[in-house]
């Protein structure tokens, strides 16, 4: 299965000659406006951001605050026009991983994309990609469960608070940490949001969800996963 980047540039020419050279060893999905990568970014997981600083209302430094609020792993490119040394720094302290000036060389973006998901793909080594407890069996790369031989989907923030509980197994998880990891503070759901994402695991993965065993409810703090 070919890995997945999502390249953020509004200037077509450029796009389209980035993705007709990423596209045989990667999957890409194109984004015009800050505003669009933040959506597809929340609907999908990429082993690879490519980030194009100057958009048009939402610029690639805010993209980039946005995501790293919530999401500290998946490396990010920098595209720019900016040279200043200051720039990069900027860059930099938002999280970004690399940073690249315009125009470059097609072989030294090419290398440099190579060497951001290789990283990242090491990085993801540890993590867990696959997990089972009683008749369930998640797939965290696919957003996929399997419950009772049944193949179910799962929404990507279904998985990341699900995998967050699993991570941390036997503790307790709280309400503000979820809002930080799965949600992040820039898109704050209500509590009631939270309760009910906690519902629909347990309907999918509880043989009775009205007394969990996997799943437990820890009163005015947050939420545990044990497997028993």
């Amino acid at each position: 299965m070919k890995q997945k980047i999502l390249l953020v540039e509004d200037e077509k020419n450029i796009a389209e000659s980035l993705i007709f050279n990423l596209e045989s060893d990667f999957v890409v999905v194109w984004a015009k406006t800050g505003e669009e990568a933040l959506l597809k970014y929340q609907s999908n997981m990429y082993q690879l951001i490519v980030l194009d600083v100057m958009l048009p209302k939402l610029s690639g430094y805010e993209v980039c605050n946005s995501i790293r609020k919530k999401d500290k792993e998946t490396p990010i490119l920098f595209l720019t026009a900016k040279h200043e040394e200051k720039d990069r720094i900027e860059g930099l302290k938002l999280g970004a991983d690399d940073y690249l000036g315009k125009p470059f060389s097609l072989d030294e973006f090419l290398l440099r994309v190579k060497a951001l998901v290789r990283r990242g793909q090491k990085s993801l080594a540890d993590e867990v990609v696959q997990y089972s407890f009683g008749s369930n069996t998640i797939n965290f790369e696919n957003y996929e469960a399997v419950v009772d031989n049944e193949t179910i989907r799962l929404t990507k923030k279904e998985c990341m608070l699900l995998k967050l509980l699993i991570e941390k197994e036997g503790q307790v998880v709280t309400r503000e940490e979820i809002l930080t990891k799965v949600w992040g503070y820039d898109t704050i759901p209500s509590t009631r949001t939270i309760d009910n994402f906690i519902v629909k695991l347990r309907n999918y993965f509880e043989l009775n969800p009205k007394e969990p065993k996997y799943i437990l409810s820890i009163h005015g703090v947050g939420y545990k996963f044990v497997s028993r």
